[in-house]
Parts: structure tokens; sequence; C-alpha cells
């Protein structure tokens, strides 16, 4: 007899278990308080931050309860206008008349003083928006659950991109909270073809991304493939548009950074302005601006802020200088070991002496200092503020006269090693910075083979992969290859602003003339 009743309790055990799993895996809002409040401490109850709070809607005998996470959600904002709205709800006699079908919609028109208010009957979705700062009010008896806006997202102050500065300019920089960067484009000039798309972006940890352009003169299929390839990233956490920029370039094996990083919203506006579009996350202050050539990663806003000479002679030093950080110990190594018969006689003479009792090769030499430098760049960046910048000068210093007092490398050497290096400085771009520090040692390596033909066989493949890569269908040589009059305005030398009546073809704009 003990057996049966035994194994009648194990079945009704077995039947509720089962009974709760399904509730568990019904994902809709049923309506009954308990069962829905149930599902969501379920799910997020474990988390000490996530707070339930239930209660009695004014002088009615309606159960309610809310639900929010501590640091996310405004507190006053929920004391103030939801419960006390609702404490004090049906207080006269007018409210009573409110029929019990109309009671939900009455608190949402004429009880709750808040702004953002969505009606969700998903439960997935409820959990989503109250872990991100939103608060959800559960009715019993409605069969949806109310979202209220009370997001106190943590933010620092609007500041000067640290990355990007100038000496004429906006001193505005993005932050971290998404809204605040829509917010800084939109002030940037009434513009109702200024267009927002928001997606959701990471498989555990949500965050929105936005995708930013101007619809009367973006190209409709450049969008397109952009939402598309946004859409295709498989990934647990994008931390940093660093990770959208890896997932979405054209060719992730080019050294070349294929998408253009910027803290500063005027130089995406004017971007906008071109056909481009622009991609910001929310966590970060970097938005990414599609597509891109690479003579804009050595173009500055500040070239459109002087003067049209004063500008084209500080992009063409750009150009220069971006030269000297690329091949400058290349072309040492090819003339010191290969070619001494290119050097003037006076000048050879010089450097001979200089590199008397020099054990080591032109390339040993040039490598060992180009290792030094880099080291000490990444230990200037890694240190705190206050030591950064006294660290590089005088390890510089320290290094480079005591390598010479030693006799490791020669004098002439430091100073072609200096050069290059500040001559990097000049890059406004860090990504791409990094790139041409990169192929300089491959220009090194060629020189230190095959002498000036060896650099200059390095010069044709590079120039060779240039023309081939694009970033999203647009060639990333251009507009010198292929060849644009009409960009050739805005290439190495920048004309006058009255004279750039249109804008870059190679975007393929829908309205290429310029507003004048």
């Amino acid at each position: 007899m003990s057996r049966i009743f035994l194994w009648i309790r194990e079945s009704e055990n077995q039947a509720d278990k089962k009974q709760e799993s399904i509730s568990f895996q019904e994902t809709r809002v049923t309506g009954d308080l308990i069962l829905d409040v149930k599902f969501i401490k379920k799910k997020i109850g474990h988390n000490s931050d996530v707070h339930f709070r239930e209660f009695i809607i004014g002088h009615t005998d309606i159960q309610a309860a809310i639900i929010f996470v501590e640091g996310l959600s405004d507190k006053d904002l929920i004391e103030q206008n939801i419960m006390k709205s609702l404490m004090n709800a049906f207080s006269d006699n007018k409210s009573f008349l409110v029929r019990e079908d109309k009671i939900a919609e009455f608190i949402k028109n004429q009880v709750l003083s808040i702004c953002e208010i969505k009606e969700i009957n998903n439960l997935n979705e409820l959990t989503s928006k109250v872990l991100k700062g939103s608060t959800a009010l559960f009715i019993e008896g409605f069969p949806n659950v109310f979202i209220l806006g009370t997001t106190k997202g943590k933010t620092r102050n609007i500041e000067e991109p640290i990355t990007e500065p100038l000496v004429r300019g906006p001193r505005v920089g993005f932050t971290e909270l998404l809204s605040d960067n829509t917010a800084i484009l939109r002030q940037h000039g009434e513009n109702e073809s200024l267009s927002f798309t928001k997606f959701q972006v990471g498989k555990r940890g949500k965050k929105d991304l936005v995708v930013a352009y101007i619809s009367e003169i973006a190209d409709p299929d450049l969008i397109k493939e952009i939402k598309n390839r946004i859409q295709n990233i498989d990934i647990d956490y994008l931390p940093e548009t660093g990770y959208v920029e890896q997932l979405i370039e054209d060719n992730f094996l080019s050294i070349f950074p294929q998408v253009q990083n910027t803290e500063r919203p005027d130089r995406v506006i004017s971007a906008l302005m071109e056909g481009r579009v622009a991609i910001l996350l929310e966590g970060t202050p970097f938005s990414l601006i599609v597509p891109v050539t690479f003579s804009m990663l050595l173009q500055s806003p500040e070239d459109y802020y002087e003067r049209w000479i004063p500008g084209t002679l500080l992009r063409l030093l750009r150009f220069l200088a971006a030269f000297i950080a690329l091949l400058a110990p290349s072309l040492y190594i090819s003339f010191i070991s290969f070619q001494p018969a290119l050097i003037p006689t006076k000048l050879a003479i010089s450097i001979a002496g200089t590199r008397e009792g020099v054990p080591f090769p032109s390339f040993i030499e040039a490598l060992i200092m180009e290792i030094s430098i880099e080291i000490l760049r990444e230990a200037g960046l890694r240190l705190p503020k206050p030591i950064g910048p006294a660290m590089g000068i005088v390890g510089g210093l320290i290094i480079g006269e005591a390598a010479v007092n030693a006799g490791i490398v020669s004098p002439i050497m430091v100073i072609v090693v200096a050069l290059t290096a500040i001559s990097s400085f000049t890059i406004p771009q860090y990504s791409a910075g990094i790139s041409l520090r990169i192929l300089r040692f491959v220009a090194m390596f060629f020189a230190a083979l095959f002498g000036l033909y060896g650099v200059i066989l390095f010069i044709l493949l590079l120039f060779s992969h240039l023309v081939i890569l694009k970033s999203f269908g647009v060639p990333y040589a251009s507009p010198a290859v292929p060849y644009s009059l009409n960009d050739w305005k805005d290439f190495m030398v920048r004309v006058p602003i009255m004279m750039m009546k249109r804008r870059p073809n190679l975007t393929n704009p829908k309205d290429s003339k310029r507003k004048r």
C-alpha cells in the first residue's frame, strides 16, 4: 500500500515539474502576476542588484509589481513618477468610474507621469530591457507589461578628443553613451534626412549599434551592404568598435585599415555629407566611417578649417612625412650597403667616418635602433600619463647617446631613426601609423636583400596591393586609381571650398551636387 502512495506522490511531483518547466519555457505574459514574476525571478532573480517590489495600486485591490536594476535605473524617477503616482491612483470619485478592462489604459495615459512607456508581452524581451536600466511594471490581469524608460547610465562629460587634437576646430568629442553621440550629431545642424538605424549586436552581451547616414545623399546599395554585414555579425559580445571593424572589413588579411575610426563628431558629419556611412556603438567614443580610402587616413579636419593654401601645404607635408616614416631606414640601408656611389662624395666620407668602429652591418644597426624606438613608444603609451612622455624623451636620449658612445650604432643612424619616428607622429590616424610602422620593417628586409632594387620592388608590391584593395566596393587607392579629376580637388591638394561643387564620385552619392 505504501508503495502505491509513494508511486502516486512521485507521479504528482513529476507532473508538477513538467508543468513548471512548460510554464518557464513559455515566454508570453500570462496576466497572472505570480507566475510572470516567478518566471523573471527564475531568470535574473539570483542577481543582488535586481530588485522586485510588489504593491497594491492606490485605493483598489489590484496587485502590481515593478522590477528594476540598482545603479542602472533612476531610483528617484521610480519613486516619484511611478510608485508615488500608482500609490495615489484612484483616490478621487472620477477615477472609480473607470471600467475594469480599461484600468491599464487609464494608468498608462493618466497616472504614470513618465515620457517613455512601451507595452510588450514577451518575457525574454522584458528581461533584456530591465538589464539595460528600464523598469518593468506588471499589473494583475493585464496581458502586457509596461516598460518604463528609467535608464540612468553612467557617463563622462563631453571633452576634446585625446587621439585627434586640433589647433582650430570644435572641442567636442564622442562619449561612451550612444544617446549622447546621436544627439551630438543632431546638434551639428537641423537635417531631416539624417537617419539613424538601430541594431542589437552580441549574442550573450547585447549592445545597441546605430548606422547613421544622410538618406538624401548616401547610396542605398552601400547602406544595404553595411546593414547586411552588421546583421551577419555572430559573436558573444562587442566591447568596442574595433571588433565591428574587423568583422565587417573586406580583406582581413590586409595590413591597412579599411574602416576609419574617429572620436570627432565634425569628422563624422563631414563624411556623412560626402555620402559615407557612420557606425556608432554603445559603450565606446570611437565611431566608424565607411567606405574609406588611403588618402583619408592622411587628412585632418583642420585642413578645411584653415585657408586652402595652408591646408594644402600641411597635407603635402603629411604625405612627405608618411613617405619618410615608411622608407627612410630602408633607403639608408640600400645606399650604405649597396649603392654608396649614389651618395655625394663629401657626405659619403662623413658617413664613413661616423661608422668607423661600428661592428654591425647597416641593416642590423637600423634594426636595433628601430626596435628600441618601438619599445620606447609602446612603453610611453602604457605608462601613467605624468610619466609616459618623460619616459619616452629621456629613454630615447639615453639609449641613443649610450649606443653611439658604445660604438654600437653610428650618429647618422640615430638621426635617421629620430627623423623616422618624428615623421610617423604627423599621421593623424593611429591605426594608419601602425600599418606604416610594420611595413617599414618589411621595406628594411627588402633593402637588406636587394638594395635599392629591393626598395623599388617593395614599392611596386605595395602599390599593387593598394590598387587591388577595396573598402565596401570603393577602390582603396582612389582617387589616384581609378583616376577621377573631380576627386583630385580634395586629394593631395585641397582646392578652395568654392571650387568643390560636387561630392566625391567614389561614394556614388544620390545627390552629387553640394548645396551652396
